[in-house]
């Protein structure tokens, strides 16, 4: 099972052979690079930032993406925003906390204080399969690359 954050990584130096890119990284925290719509073979969605025409619907009218707030932050990410944590981000935060063990807000706060390099160093870290180097996938729990079910992350329902 994987922790919500291992904090000893914050002060450490790491690389990893395959790079994130920022632009994965949505306004509300979420690396897109784990999602399955991204980690998928057919119609790959490109990520929050990316084209709307091979995402899920969620994810083309989603409130926190297309929020009024955000285009005034200067980061473009919602720690930015004076009513952070407003209530859709408490409210993904609660269902990615409970079914997949990831929160939006841990991850918000972490690329406030350490900055976006040190986050996706760290989700580098923390989302790569032991056995294959490949990708866990958040909403499925394992590897998509080898199917390694022995990085499974276990949902807390």
């Amino acid at each position: 099972m994987l922790p919500l954050l291992d904090h000893s990584l914050l002060n450490s130096d790491m690389e990893s052979d395959k790079p994130i890119n920022s632009q994965l990284i949505a306004p509300c925290g979420i690396n897109c690079g784990i999602c399955l719509a991204y980690l998928r073979e057919k119609n790959k969605c490109e990520g929050c930032w990316g084209s709307d025409n091979k995402k899920p619907k969620h994810c083309v009218v989603c409130s926190i993406k297309n929020c009024e707030n955000l285009s005034i932050t200067d980061s473009k990410f919602c720690y930015d925003c004076p009513k952070f944590p407003c209530s859709r981000i408490k409210q993904l935060d609660k269902r990615y906390r409970t079914k997949y063990r990831m929160s939006v807000i841990d991850n918000l706060q972490l690329i406030k204080d350490y900055g976006l390099v040190k986050f996706i160093q760290l989700e580098k870290i923390k989302w790569r399969c032991k056995s294959c180097g490949g990708t866990i996938c958040v909403h499925r729990g394992y590897c998509l690359d080898c199917d390694n079910m022995s990085n499974k992350i276990v949902s807390i329902n």
